[in-house]
């Protein structure tokens, strides 16, 4: 297991006035950093990570899907945009050293279509992420397709469907993930759909249920750390909370309210907290 810190708590670009960060983070006692990948050169997420490396961190990255480059959509010039977009992230998450690109790029964020997902749509998403999955193979990297509440997403909302896709896909490349903050608004009992994820599960995004610092709201903590116990999982837990510093993101994660006294509580208390944890629940 290593814990890993999302650097969308401070921005949705990483530049090099972010770089004074990492080493706080690694004193805080992370294993690694997960970049936002939403834009930028090749040449700017080489230079973040190298300095990532410098601090001895490893990364992970995190990006979505948008309706200018839809997974799902019937055209399919623009499913080909959207398997550009996907190829052109698992490159820039290569770039910047990371070993697994997560997120919900399986269709766009907080695009809805009156109703549930058809079967069209999922073949059309397995189509778009089988060729990812190929690109990703190639460059060594793997990637965690992340279920939403249906608040954010209709396409994909919860572990069984998730499964499901997953399986449909069938690439070694392509694997699923859980954002406990989505887990805890969707599932009826998030540690037992964890455990039925199986290897199939590759990352998890420890998220309190109102996205402020972990163990201060209602998730059931000891319940998933216990799941990922019992199924030998040794993959990241990563810390995803948002605030209101950065206003794009404030909009984005409609977050109108302080969460928490300052960021420095969020990934201090954070790092902690999934320690404490993950030891009491061995």
């Amino acid at each position: 297991m290593r814990v890993g810190m999302n650097l969308l708590l401070w921005a949705i670009q990483v530049k090099e006035e972010h770089f004074s960060l990492l080493p706080k983070i690694k004193a805080a006692g992370y294993d690694g950093v997960e970049v936002p990948i939403f834009m930028g050169q090749e040449a700017d997420y080489r230079r973040l990570g190298k300095e990532i490396k410098r601090h001895g961190l490893s990364a992970t990255a995190v990006t979505v899907a948008n309706a200018d480059a839809n997974p799902i959509d019937p055209d399919p010039a623009m499913r080909q945009k959207a398997v550009d977009r996907l190829k052109w992230a698992l490159d820039m998450c290569a770039a910047v050293g990371g070993e697994l690109l997560c997120g919900p790029f399986h269709s766009p964020l907080g695009v809805f279509s009156g109703s549930g997902p058809t079967d069209d749509e999922k073949k059309r998403a397995i189509e778009v992420l089988r060729k990812g999955g190929d690109h990703a193979a190639k460059l060594g990297v793997r990637f965690a397709l992340e279920f939403l509440c249906r608040f954010e997403s209709y396409f994909l909302t919860t572990v069984k469907d998730t499964i499901d896709l997953v399986d449909r896909i069938n690439h070694p490349a392509v694997g699923m993930m859980i954002d406990t903050f989505h887990a805890n608004i969707e599932e009826k009992d998030p540690a037992a759909s964890a455990e039925r994820c199986g290897k199939r599960l590759i990352h998890m995004h420890i998220s309190e249920n109102d996205r402020g610092a972990p163990g201060t709201g209602n998730v059931d903590w000891s319940g998933i750390f216990g799941a990922l116990r019992r199924m030998k999982y040794d993959g990241w837990l990563t810390i995803e909370a948002f605030g209101r510093a950065m206003p794009d993101i404030a909009a984005a994660t409609r977050v109108w309210r302080d969460l928490f006294e300052s960021e420095a509580d969020v990934y201090q208390q954070g790092a902690r907290f999934i320690r404490e944890m993950w030891a009491r629940a061995g």
